[in-house]
């Protein structure tokens, strides 16, 4: 079956379920996807009922997508991303960005928990990511390429939009949070990085690190989609800190919630 078909057949479902066009795509990482509670008129679908959709086997991911209005803009969320590291092709993984923009959003916020690689950040920073690193070994356009979904090559020079940039700094500053900016490094998991790999990527220009989001804004730029994307810095990465475990990234994702889902809000209105 082609991915046009199996798009057909998965929109076609969530159209049954009462989902509308969209105008952003929501991906919240772990420990972030609260902000999916404060959709007003909410149609919630797990994602074991929709055609053709993986399931999140991540702990802090709850697996479902929800429809409905944020900050006045039609959303489709997902509660819970899918990670190369679950055994999942790259196909896979990005296959709810394709889904996002079968259904017409135009753009896509992604969010992460990731560790800090900058030696000026701490836990509980919040990042804007202005440029990311594919480190994971793989890339979701790989095989054969379907034009009407978009170019062969595409441009990724600027994968993440700097009006959208501009607009989440006016929001932090006016609400007096410290939001730092940097490049996202993708590296495929599930192990956590060596302290050798942390100085190799702070060497490369990275500034933090994660195991998410580099394929799905590979997708988005390949379909012409505008991202934001902001990362919640949960740990220091190895090296930093004496070791490192998936409870502190949850931990501090709690911490932040409140301050993450204002920015994300904020933002959202004024985009």
């Amino acid at each position: 079956m082609s991915l046009t078909e199996k798009l057909e057949a998965t929109v076609s479902f969530m159209k049954e379920q009462g989902v509308g066009d969209v105008e952003f795509g929501l991906i919240l990482g772990s420990g972030l996807g609260e902000l999916a509670e404060e959709i007003e008129e909410a149609i919630v679908i797990p994602y074991d009922q929709i055609p053709h959709f993986p399931i999140s086997t991540v702990v802090g991911h709850a697996g479902q997508l929800v429809y409905g209005t944020l900050s006045g803009k039609k959303v489709l969320a997902m509660q819970g991303r899918f990670h190369y590291y679950e055994g999942h092709s790259m196909q896979t993984v990005t296959y709810p960005v394709r889904v996002m923009k079968a259904l017409a959003a135009h753009s896509v916020i992604v969010t992460n928990a990731c560790g800090g690689v900058n030696i000026t950040f701490t836990p509980g920073d919040l990042m804007l990511i202005t440029d990311q690193i594919n480190f994971m070994g793989d890339n979701p356009l790989m095989g054969e390429n379907e034009e009407e979904m978009g170019p062969r090559f595409p441009d990724m020079s600027q994968a993440y939009t700097l009006s959208y940039r501009e607009a989440a700094k006016k929001v932090a500053e006016a609400k007096g949070l410290h939001l730092k900016e940097g490049v996202y490094m993708g590296f495929s998991g599930p192990t956590y990085e060596t302290p050798a790999e942390i100085r190799f990527a702070r060497t490369i220009g990275a500034d933090a690190v994660g195991m998410s989001t580099v394929p799905e804004v590979i997708v988005a730029a390949h379909s012409g989609m505008k991202v934001l994307g902001i990362s919640c810095i949960t740990n220091l990465a190895a090296g930093m800190q004496a070791n490192l475990n998936h409870e502190e990234v949850v931990e501090t994702t709690q911490r932040v919630k409140a301050e993450f889902k204002a920015l994300i809000k904020e933002t959202l209105a004024v985009l």
